[in-house]
């Protein structure tokens, strides 16, 4: 079996092929064999993505924390946005926010402009440097994807793209 495979058939502690439940690590009820699973191949696919996603960043540039990586990959996609904006899209407080906005800005890779429709307010972009070294680590991945997922039927990509995208849609509203 390979790293954090299912060990279809069997279902985790009850040792009964098939049972469809286990007493969990606490013994308090039932819990599915399904989300066992579950947990157990995004806690590696996490851990693979924090490790890649540190990688990537410092390809951007050597002094960046991997958390960046998110921020540049927002700012991308969706262009100028005030920095509450993106502390709400990663999750993270107004503080950190600034801090790792601050940072990106030292570097060179973003700039911040006031806000035509709030004068109070700032907006956050790529620069052309922060755009293009973005971009060419961004290429470097896409790449990397399709390499590892060669042997993946397009439509098999499409499908986990949709899935991880309904479960990122659902975390959201959590």
């Amino acid at each position: 079996m390979h790293e954090g495979g299912t060990g279809e058939g069997r279902r985790a502690g009850s040792g009964v092929p098939g049972s469809g439940v286990d007493q969990g690590a606490g013994g308090g009820g039932a819990v599915d064999q399904e989300f066992l699973a579950l947990e157990r191949e995004l806690t590696v696919l996490l851990r693979r993505a924090r490790a890649s996603s540190g990688e990537m960043v410092r390809e951007v540039h050597p002094d960046l924390e991997s958390s960046a990586y998110g921020l540049l990959v927002r700012l991308e996609e969706r262009g100028r946005q005030r920095a509450t904006e993106l502390a709400a899209y990663i999750g993270v407080g107004k503080a950190t926010m600034s801090r790792q906005l601050r940072a990106l800005e030292e570097l060179g890779l973003v700039a911040r402009e006031p806000d035509p429709a709030d004068g109070r307010a700032w907006l956050v972009h790529l620069t052309d440097v922060g755009r293009e070294r973005f971009g060419t680590v961004r290429d470097a991945r896409r790449a990397r994807y399709v390499r590892e997922l060669a042997n993946w039927e397009r439509g098999e990509v499409a499908e986990l793209a949709r899935l991880l995208h309904r479960l990122n849609r659902g975390v959201e509203r959590g």
